[in-house]
């Protein structure tokens, strides 16, 4: 038996709705950082190469396994230069010029916003190309709070200075809302969740019941021996930290049973989560497949079920 945290995919409308995000953005540039918003970074982009000529990154350490030809937009500033000129680098403030020195590869100078992450003013365009970097564009990052409407309006405010003409990188805002943006520029629209996530109902997440014992009211269990409530089921289910999977940020538990939230005994460990099933209620048996609740960029998934 192994210890599986399982996506499923309905492949035909999963794919079906990417394709019509894709048909939707000119200028669209997928998002395949991190753990690749749960697919896999190196899978997901072999897809985006289907239909992009850019993908976007996390750090430069992501950079590896990209299938050839795709031009690879780094997101995070980098205190020391890649050893190749292949990526297309951001550029955050002062000290992210200097730090590549000497590197003359192309760059995305990302200007401020409310989010007051990184990013500088309009001056930093012409700091970069007196350095003699290739300037291939501004990035505009509003913050997730707020609306769409708000997301824009902020793009739009932030235009101002930016050399009409010149490529503008923007985020947090629906293919509508960039096509609704000035044409007195070009515009790359980055997408990760709502291209590779979609309707969830095409998603489905879930882990493997490893183990069942009946336990009694009161017995110490778990790693910290503390007593179960009442007489009951112990049900171990093969996810655990090491997987990314830990309680909901209200403490409750991830797992759920015929549309039932399982209580978790104690919190995940390593590679199993002890849950407790109260006598009566239904236990899931030794093989089954529960559902597991989690966001997918934060999870690790071991196996994949394309239906």
């Amino acid at each position: 038996m192994e210890m599986t945290i399982r996506l499923t995919v309905r492949t035909a409308l999963w794919r079906s709705h990417v394709a019509r995000i894709v048909n939707e953005v000119d200028g669209l540039v997928p998002v395949v950082k991190g753990n690749g918003y749960g697919f896999g970074r190196v899978e997901l982009a072999r897809l985006a190469a289907e239909f992009a000529d850019t993908v976007a990154v996390g750090t430069v350490h992501e950079l590896d396994g990209l299938p050839d030809g795709l031009h690879p937009v780094v997101l995070t500033p980098t205190l020391a230069p890649p050893t190749t000129t292949l990526p297309i680098l951001t550029i955050g403030n002062d000290v992210h010029l200097d730090v590549l020195d000497g590197w003359n590869g192309r760059v995305v100078v990302k200007l401020a916003s409310s989010m007051q992450r990184y990013g500088r003013g309009i001056e930093l365009v012409d700091a970069a190309r007196r350095r003699g970097l290739d300037v291939v564009g501004v990035s505009i990052h509003p913050p997730l709070a707020g609306t769409v409407a708000d997301h824009r309006n902020e793009v739009v405010a932030a235009l101002d200075g930016v050399e009409p003409g010149s490529t503008v990188w923007v985020s947090h805002l629906d293919p509508d809302a960039a096509a609704s943006l000035p044409d007195t520029h070009t515009y790359r629209l980055r997408l990760g969740t709502a291209l590779w996530h979609g309707d969830k109902s095409f998603l489905r997440l879930s882990a493997d019941v490893i183990d069942v014992r009946p336990v009694a009211a009161g017995s110490p269990c778990g790693y910290h021996q503390a007593p179960v409530a009442a007489d009951g089921h112990l049900v171990m289910v093969g996810a655990g930290s090491a997987n990314g999977v830990t309680t909901l940020a209200d403490g409750r538990s991830p797992f759920h049973f015929e549309q039932r939230r399982l209580a978790l005994h104690e919190a995940p460990h390593m590679h199993t989560s002890m849950a407790f099933v109260p006598l009566g209620d239904p236990v899931p048996p030794i093989g089954a497949s529960i559902d597991l609740q989690r966001p997918l960029t934060m999870t690790l998934v071991d196996e994949y079920d394309w239906q």
